[in-house]
């Protein structure tokens, strides 16, 4: 069988979904069941990111498969095909613009989340493994999220057939995996010390800084592509930057696990 993707293709796609795990909308609804899991199933707590960015990137995959299946019996009209194509890099900005606006404020930065309003109160109060799990699937078919999911379903299925929109939607989970698994249990981390509560708006603004600079640059790389095909990196440098940007996750996992623990909340026990 021949390569499904290139690599540059499949790191593109695991970097979109590093990136998409810095969402805002996901790490208000991670942090929210994780504090509410330290307290009900301290166990289970550092796996609500996990739980959640698998329900989410599975039923991104299952949309991508579908509309790739579809993909060659659809006639869509140039504009919609352009629409498409521009979506994600447009969605890129626009999630970089307003963490940027919001992090220049005199204020408290605290990422907000459009899209939990949506999700029922039954499941948002709910610390279940499942709840969690069918969370991150309600988060998927929001429109901008199912959008994507289309937009890349049509563009992989018409370069490789359904086995590439499948690939590309795993590799996007597996990417979105690494990022909501690190800020879970991060906060985890935080939380369960005393000073994780004073320390905590000082990770989301570092957060915060880290959506800003991968939305623009992988924005800007997606522009320049599209204009100037010879700043194409090849598969080397797209491997290189998927790694780059995973090291820094597990970087930030590892300083915040060597450092020297303070008491630990009588309420949440390590």
């Amino acid at each position: 069988m021949d390569i499904l993707l290139p690599t540059s293709g499949l790191s593109l796609m695991f970097m979109l979904g590093l990136r998409h795990g810095f969402d805002p909308d996901h790490i208000a609804m991670i942090d929210s069941v994780t504090y509410r899991a330290l307290y009900e199933r301290p166990r289970l707590a550092p796996w609500m990111g996990t739980l959640f960015a698998l329900g989410h990137g599975l039923a991104v995959t299952a949309l991508a498969v579908a509309i790739g299946a579809f993909a060659g019996e659809l006639a869509l009209p140039a504009v919609l095909v352009l629409v498409l194509d521009w979506l994600p890099t447009l969605l890129l900005l626009l999630v970089g613009t307003l963490n940027l606006r919001a992090l220049l404020r005199h204020t408290a930065y605290r990422p907000q989340g459009w899209k939990m309003p949506l999700v029922p109160a039954r499941l948002r109060d709910s610390s279940h493994p499942l709840a969690i799990f069918l969370i991150g699937v309600l988060f998927a078919l929001v429109f901008d999220t199912a959008t994507q999911a289309a937009a890349w379903g049509y563009a992989m299925a018409a370069g490789g057939g359904v086995a590439a929109a499948l690939v590309a939607g795993l590799a996007f989970t597996a990417g979105m995996v690494v990022t909501d698994t690190a800020d879970g249990r991060l906060m985890v981390r935080l939380l369960r010390h005393s000073a994780g509560r004073a320390g905590a708006p000082g990770y989301r603004r570092r957060v915060g800084w880290s959506v800003v600079a991968v939305s623009y640059a992988t924005a800007a790389y997606s522009i320049a592509t599209h204009y100037w095909p010879q700043a194409e990196v090849g598969d080397l440098g797209m491997t290189a930057a998927g790694c780059a940007l995973v090291l820094v996750v597990l970087a930030a996992c590892v300083w915040l696990a060597r450092r020297r623990p303070m008491n630990a909340s009588p309420l949440i026990q390590e």
